[in-house]
């Protein structure tokens, strides 16, 4: 591990409540290869730009934090984390000789091959579940969930604690036979503490438009809650903390 690795950072936020447990330092990593319909930091997309720091310069400035995380702990999330796996675990390493606690937020689309030095490195992992079916996880995100079934699975072996996180999106996820077919994917893992369901929300919709970029969920309204309701309460029927 080198602190002087580099790395690009799209933001941070000093006082998150979403990402893992406790209030929490999350910072957000520049460059995604996934193209959700849904993605509410589009800008985050390209890699060429972003903010260049040393995994060392970032810790300082998580440490100025310390008091208000020390009982939540720090979270990278993105943009892909593991698009920068070295500089990822660079930044987890530090953080845990500063005995903060490491959550890093994933969609798994990268290799186990390429990012395995971070997921062992960190605490604990929040893996976003795009849809359960493959195909339609591809139509949604322009990728399939191979890679993040194989993370999964590598988690369960060295018994890594996983939050799944899943966005309930109107006429795509928000079904209950694809509830169904995750609460039977699901129901077996041991490493698999929570499952958070996210609503869709249309809140990044002005940086599409921002970028010039076509927005095609313009006409989608978010879920009402008693239909996130029926989906956790299926999920909860599978022995799921949903």
């Amino acid at each position: 591990m080198n602190p002087k690795t580099t790395g690009q950072i799209h933001s941070f936020e000093t006082f998150g409540a979403v990402d893992g447990p406790g209030v929490r330092f999350v910072v957000f990593f520049q460059g995604c290869p996934l193209r959700c319909l849904y993605c509410h930091n589009p800008d985050s997309w390209n890699t060429n730009i972003g903010r260049v720091i040393t995994a060392e310069e970032l810790v300082k400035e998580i440490l100025k934090y310390r008091s208000f995380i020390s009982k939540g702990g720090v979270t990278l999330s993105g943009g892909e984390p593991f698009l920068q796996s070295e500089f990822a675990e660079a930044v987890i390493t530090l953080c845990k000789q500063n005995k903060l606690h490491t959550a890093i937020d994933t969609s798994g689309y990268i290799p186990l091959s390429v990012c395995k030095g971070a997921v062992d490195a960190a605490d604990m992992l929040l893996l976003d579940i795009k849809a359960i079916d493959t195909h339609m996880a591809k139509k949604l995100t322009g990728a399939g969930i191979e890679n993040a079934i194989k993370l999964l699975n590598y988690c369960e072996s060295i018994n890594k604690r996983v939050w799944i996180r899943h966005v309930l999106l109107p006429g795509w996820t928000l079904d209950k036979e694809q509830a169904h077919s995750m609460g039977v994917f699901l129901k077996d893992y041991k490493c698999v503490e929570k499952v958070e369901l996210l609503p869709f929300h249309k809140f990044g919709e002005y940086k599409w438009e921002s970028l010039n970029l076509e927005y095609s969920l313009g006409n989608v309204e978010p879920p009402e809650p008693e239909q996130v309701e029926e989906i956790r309460q299926i999920l909860i029927g599978y022995g799921l903390n949903a």
